[in-house]
């Protein structure tokens, strides 16, 4: 029985222990970087996001990976991030947990219900169903890396094994996920499941979220492209951060700029420091230090932007793809003309609504004497006329609807003389002009007319061409 005599100082405790209970709100410090008089720094700000307004969306987490170094990284920052989650939760922020093309593998549980359940939102973003290439903020950028091979950077031997013992559990190789990490807790009681753009959106209204948190892989790929990833949010008016100690690049040291695959990862994060948003780290939320990899053993890490622009010249026009503006400048033009056969590729968004039902016609000026032209590795048939001009059919089932499509040329001359693409075009029930930044290379390779990822991995929004809206 309580003695009365006490019950003031038990009630007092009582509030203070309440108190003490309810959580703060997150105290971040939002790093971006800046060009001032030609010199690139990076800024912090300081930003106070109440907690029950604040999301963590844990991008594509899956339990296997097509590259065991890339499934190798991720387990062994996933307890932190795990960590992270748990933090956050606790002290009242929302968690969204999105392993894309894997909800079949959740379609009973009470996180996926809980999503599809959620109310339309009477703000629904136009096209917020779609992968996002590129927003305006990155229009003039040069994008730091070419992961246009993927950016696995597997020893041969290791993924042909890791290959094999995809096959022997039943799982495809190229995409062998099947469901979220087990490294990732998921609470039925308070969680969201969902890879759907609208979905997410509509969650985050529901809940009144002004602020977002994304975490996971891949920063250059998925993290920035996905429906519910940066470029979306950033675009919608989101309060949009990346955690960047929890997230990771595919990147090839093969290729350009031919760093290791740490630096290149840092060349991603500047990107997005520069022209999409803010970044923070783990500890800010769950204290300690930063997360940093074990195998990352360089003397200076946190690279920024090596350069904005690769240099073109007749070396390196030979030895990797240079982002170039066609119709060509003068000196690029004598560059191009060194040699015999030249390749160029783009990146196109065609949307549905334009296409006929025989297909899209391409159009293009040259003065080379064989053309070929390839869309998302299908080979394009192309008739020539005495002016120089060409013209194809691009047919209807070679086309990714409302998504990115890799457009590749490769033409030739015999005298090498005036080997050039000026400038090209795309009619459908609208026009869409290419004249722009494309890549370029000199040289002769079957395997450039595509790529092993669907164009929207693969391109970077140096090369992307997309309607108005």
């Amino acid at each position: 029985m309580l003695n009365h005599e006490y019950l003031p100082t038990v009630l007092m405790l009582s509030l203070t222990l309440a108190g003490s209970l309810q959580a703060a709100d997150f105290s971040l410090s939002l790093r971006q970087q800046t060009d001032k008089n030609q010199t690139l720094q990076r800024t912090i700000e300081k930003k106070s996001w109440k907690v029950n307004e604040t999301a963590l969306i844990v991008c594509d987490v899956w339990d296997y990976h097509h590259s065991i170094n890339a499934v190798r990284r991720l387990e062994e920052f996933a307890p932190t991030l795990n960590k992270v989650l748990q933090t956050a939760r606790s002290q009242g922020s929302l968690i969204i947990h999105s392993p894309s093309d894997c909800m079949d593998a959740y379609k009973d549980h009470p996180a996926r219900l809980r999503a599809t359940n959620s109310p339309k939102a009477g703000n629904l973003p136009l096209s917020i169903e779609s992968w996002c290439s590129r927003i305006p903020s990155e229009e003039k950028a040069f994008y730091p890396i070419d992961q246009s091979d993927g950016g696995e950077d597997d020893d041969p031997e290791e993924h042909k094994a890791w290959a094999l013992k995809l096959k022997g559990l039943g799982r495809n190789p190229g995409m062998p996920w099947k469901a979220q990490s087990s490294l990732i807790e998921i609470d039925s009681n308070k969680d969201f499941i969902s890879d759907k753009g609208d979905e997410v959106w509509n969650i985050l209204e529901q809940k009144g979220i002004k602020n977002v948190v994304l975490l996971g892989v891949h920063t250059n790929m998925c993290v920035l492209g996905r429906p519910f990833g940066l470029r979306q949010l950033v675009r919608n008016k989101k309060n949009v951060v990346l955690m960047r100690d929890m997230t990771d690049s595919m990147y090839n040291p093969k290729q350009w700029p031919f760093v290791d695959h740490f630096t290149g990862h840092d060349l991603v994060i500047s990107h997005v420091e520069r022209f999409v948003c803010p970044t923070i780290t783990s500890d800010q939320i769950i204290g300690g230090k930063p997360f940093e990899f074990k195998n990352d053993s360089r003397k200076i890490k946190d690279v920024q932007t090596l350069t904005d622009l690769k240099k073109v010249d007749a070396s390196s026009l030979s030895k990797y793809w240079n982002t170039i503006s066609l119709p060509a400048s003068p000196d690029v033009q004598a560059l191009l003309q060194q040699g015999k056969v030249q390749w160029y590729r783009s990146c196109i968004r065609i949307p549905s609504e334009w296409i006929p039902e025989k297909g899209v016609h391409f159009h293009l000026q040259n003065s080379a004497s064989v053309v070929k032209a390839w869309i998302n590795g299908n080979e394009l048939v192309i008739s020539n006329n005495a002016e120089g001009a060409c013209s194809c059919l691009i047919k209807t089932d070679f086309i990714n609807k409302d998504d990115a499509n890799l457009l590749v040329i490769r033409i030739e001359d015999a005298k090498a003389q005036k080997n050039q693409l000026h400038l090209a075009n795309l009619v459908g029930k609208n026009s869409l002009s290419l004249a722009g930044r494309w890549e370029a290379r000199l040289g002769d390779e079957s395997s450039w007319s595509n790529i092993p990822l669907p164009a929207k991995f693969g391109t970077s929004p140096n090369v992307f061409f997309e309607p108005s809206k």
